[in-house]
């Protein structure tokens, strides 16, 4: 193993804080020192971050000790979550002045080695501080960055960075912001004086190759990509979990007495620790949980803790739990990565993760230090669930993990990035190509893609009044590209891959305070005199007008709880594998029986699962068996017909494929059983079934449904489905919205959802 060299009192300070190193420190540090790209892999707890960050400390203090460190940015450090920025801040600090003191004590030399945070919430006060005296590490979110090397000042800033650190690298690489960030790291190297050093970082990677060679791309001078050294200590770790069910069985929906003493069981778990941590999947949810909550623990144990509360109230929640005020804090995604809150005894999931990414992350944030023992309980809400979160404890043991899909070549984010890199500086075209398609998901883009794209930009976008808002000039004769006036600001107001919701700011009257967002179907059908709950307090609506819903105080009066549409995660394809799977070795438990209609409990007997959750599933199990002959699987699908009290049809098709797939599927369907009979009908779908509602006049042979759709026609005719669906537009205006093509701003003003949607 190769061996790394600390300055001696850096060394003794990390001995005296930390003892020894772990292992992703031991085997991370000399790639770092060596100058050489780096993925580390290891799970939740293991020091993954401070293997990122030491060996640059080290090396900053070095410079400080020879007189060489100058007041410019080295580090930047960059992780999907606000609150993850804020929080490494904080973990910054102690090193930082730990290391400061003892080079005063111990050489006599005082190094001011700086950190700072730069994302959306940061006051343009310390953002103008940064310009005139900036820090030699900055943490920053991938908006941000962009912002960054978009605006002046920021390149000026980001022009010495010699070492980029990418933090929880799986919860992007497999979606749009991944490749917007891709591009990204392609222009800081192409900006920085120097070469730049890519660190990643994440607990659960797979295929840990592919995100290997995201992290670092294509080298611009050779044309190859770059050596990438991967530390890979697996992301299996001993957890304590367990699945909790109500004394009442579990229904295909939870009834209110149940709801209630899933309530009760939580508050019994949260009064038995310390501090607890309760993931749910939905704002709303989370929003009446912590309402039941309270009124079982008080109002000041328990708060909320989600994206759509203001970054002032989601960080008073983290404080209040770090510091032992709350008992319990109730969060969606919002907390699931490394964020520091402290000493967190339990986590409980409510409703299954939908993938095992997810649900080792969540767990993982219970003693979520090295040698700790993560401690997670998990509650389904209905029959399904339990079969699914079952499934997915059995993964987790087996040691399985979702596999991420790194999105080809998005031409909607490339259009973004080329508009931002003109709005910078003039290019010449064929080094703007290079440059696009150095960052990874673009490894493969045409140059033929890339000039359609630019000529897109250059003649203006197709409109119901003609072709309009070019963003760039394109020299065909001497291959030059340069941005139009306005450009940049466009760029800047409107950059990101996170799609531009519709949501109304709620604010406090009369100090003006940010609370936080509402759906904006909420806040319409919503009228003066309402009481809704948002950030664990009851807010009275006072008056709503454009984009904003102006509230007082409602002094704990029993509020509604606010919705926010299609945000619940669909599950992966490695957990609807293993639903599947469950399924089968049931059915053949079952056969294998000696009554054939019965269901040994050795199956069913998993470590955490509850006797009563054991005989749930197998009572289950052999009702659908005897009921459909069979139990649905991937290898056995069923479709099964019955009538409503109206005399409708209902087609349910049960295919435990996920719901990406049953959607797609579903639309298919639908749209051919309307062409075949004429009739426009309603089609629905989740993640282990496509429910079709036909008319009482319609009759066909069940067994012909298998045969409506086949490889060679499903594609056609799923894009005719998917042209006349809601969802189509919206998807689509997300996608303009990113190609720039509907800026968020005009004169200064946000645009308004309905005007946007009148584009």
């Amino acid at each position: 193993m190769s061996s790394y060299a600390f300055h001696p009192i850096v060394a003794r300070w990390f001995e005296e804080k930390f003892g020894s190193p772990t292992q992703p420190q031991q085997r991370g540090w000399p790639s770092i020192q060596s100058g050489a790209h780096t993925l580390i892999a290891a799970p939740t707890g293991s020091g993954k971050t401070l293997a990122a960050f030491y060996a640059e400390l080290d090396q900053l203090f070095h410079d400080g000790l020879e007189g060489k460190l100058t007041d410019a940015t080295r580090v930047v450090y960059v992780s999907p979550l606000k609150a993850l920025s804020n929080d490494i801040h904080k973990n910054l600090e102690e090193p930082l002045l730990g290391i400061r003191k003892a080079f005063l004590e111990q050489a006599g030399k005082d190094i001011d080695v700086r950190a700072a945070v730069r994302t959306g919430d940061t006051p343009a006060s310390k953002r103008l501080a940064m310009g005139r005296k900036p820090p030699h590490i900055l943490v920053t979110t991938p908006e941000s960055l962009y912002l960054l090397l978009t605006s002046d000042s920021g390149r000026r800033l980001l022009a010495s960075v010699r070492t980029l650190i990418v933090d929880e690298i799986h919860a992007l690489v497999s979606n749009r912001r991944g490749s917007h960030l891709a591009l990204s790291m392609a222009r800081l190297s192409a900006l920085a004086t120097q070469p730049v050093q890519r660190i990643g970082l994440s607990a659960t990677q797979k295929p840990i190759e592919e995100v290997a060679k995201f992290l670092v791309g294509t080298d611009l001078a050779t044309g190859t990509p770059p050596a990438c050294t991967i530390i890979d200590e697996g992301y299996r770790r001993e957890l304590d979990l367990a699945i909790e069910v109500p004394g009442s069985p579990l229904e295909a929906v939870m009834s209110h007495e149940v709801w209630a003493e899933v309530y009760t069981r939580l508050a019994d778990l949260i009064e038995a620790h310390r501090t607890t941590l309760v993931f749910v999947n939905t704002r709303r949810l989370a929003e009446r949980v912590t309402h039941h909550l309270c009124e079982r623990l008080g109002a000041d144990k328990v708060a909320s803790h989600h994206g759509s509360l203001s970054a002032k109230l989601r960080l008073e929640a983290e404080n209040r739990l770090k510091s032992g005020e709350l008992k319990a804090l109730v969060a969606t995604a919002s907390l699931e990565l490394g964020i520091d809150i402290g000493s967190v005894d339990l986590v409980c999931q409510i409703g299954p993760t939908r993938s095992i990414a997810t649900l080792l992350q969540r767990v993982g944030r219970a003693e979520h230090k090295l040698g700790g023992l993560p401690k997670g309980r998990i509650f389904p809400l209905s029959r399904d669930e339990l079969v699914e979160c079952l499934a997915t404890v059995r993964s987790v043991r087996a040691g399985k993990l979702d596999t991420l899909l790194i999105p080809q070549k998005p031409l909607d984010v490339l259009a973004q990035q080329i508009v931002a890199s003109a709005a910078s500086e003039d290019w010449e075209e064929e080094r703007l190509f290079r440059l696009m398609g150095s960052a990874y998901p673009y490894h493969d883009l045409t140059r033929e893609e890339f000039n359609e794209v630019l000529r897109m930009l250059a003649e203006g976008f197709s409109t119901k009044r003609g072709r309009r808002a070019a963003l760039i000039h394109h020299d065909a004769v001497t291959g030059r590209v340069r941005a139009r006036r306005g450009t940049r600001l466009v760029a800047l107001t409107s950059g990101g891959a996170i799609p531009e919701n519709a949501d109304y700011r709620v604010l406090l009257e009369p100090s003006e305070t940010f609370i936080g967002t509402v759906n904006e179907d909420f806040a319409v059908e919503s009228l003066a005199g309402d009481i809704f709950q948002l950030g664990n307090a009851s807010w009275k609506i006072l008056r709503i007008n454009s984009g904003t819903v102006r509230v007082e105080d409602a002094q704990g009066q029993p509020p509604n709880i606010p919705f926010w549409l299609g945000e619940a995660p669909g599950r992966t394809d490695e957990v609807s594998q293993a639903v599947s799977g469950l399924r089968a070795e049931a059915e053949n438990e079952i056969q294998a029986s000696p009554d054939g209609v019965s269901l040994p409990s050795a199956l069913l007997n998993a470590p955490g699962l509850p006797e009563s959750a054991t005989r749930q599933l197998s009572d289950y199990f052999v009702a659908t068996y005897k009921a459909l002959g069979a139990l649905p699987s991937q290898e056995t699908l069923i479709i099964e017909r019955f009538f409503d009290e109206s005399g409708g049809m209902q087609l349910v098709i049960h295919s435990p494929f996920g719901i990406r797939i049953n959607r797609a599927w579903g639309l298919a369907l639908r749209k051919r059983f309307c062409r075949s009979f004429n009739f426009e009908l309603q089609a629905a779908a989740t993640d282990d079934a496509i429910v079709l509602s036909l008319g009482t006049q319609h009759s066909f042979p069940l067994e012909e449904v298998f045969r409506y759709l086949n490889s060679k026609t499903v594609r056609e005719l799923l894009v005719q489905a998917l042209l006349d669906a809601p969802m189509f537009p919206v998807r689509w205006r997300w996608n303009a919205g990113r190609a720039l093509a509907l800026p968020r701003q005009r004169g200064g003003q946000k645009v308004p959802a309905p005007l946007h949607r009148m584009e």
